[in-house]
């Protein structure tokens, strides 16, 4: 552009016309891939969450299946003294034998 203040020309005019055109073409292919990147990084976090969501909700039935086994072994039997009579003997003498120990032990002193 010269320094003049002379009024564009029909060629001028038409050019500068042109120009902005393709500046406005430009500019609606810049907002456009932005758009695009926009859209693709939100698919991108959207689907990191929910495959976060996947691995928590994952890790959360673990635990609830590893808590239910858990209780299910510290649940007693129907009878926790099932053994055979003679391992009840056993432990009864070996019971009385210590009773007996701790008292003696008291009435000897």
């Amino acid at each position: 552009m010269s320094g003049d203040m002379n009024p564009l020309s029909e060629e001028e005019r038409a050019e500068l016309e042109r120009l902005r055109q393709e500046k406005r073409v430009r500019e609606e292919a810049r907002r456009n891939a932005a758009e695009r990147a926009e859209l693709e990084q939100l698919r991108a976090e959207r689907t990191y969450r929910e495959h976060e969501v996947g691995k928590a909700r994952q890790k959360d039935q673990q635990i609830a299946q590893a808590r239910a086994r858990g209780a299910r072994l510290m649940q007693p039997d129907e009878d926790d003294l099932k053994m055979p009579l003679g391992q009840k003997i056993v432990i009864l003498s070996v019971v009385l034998i210590a009773i007996l120990f701790f008292i003696a032990s008291y009435v000897v002193r």
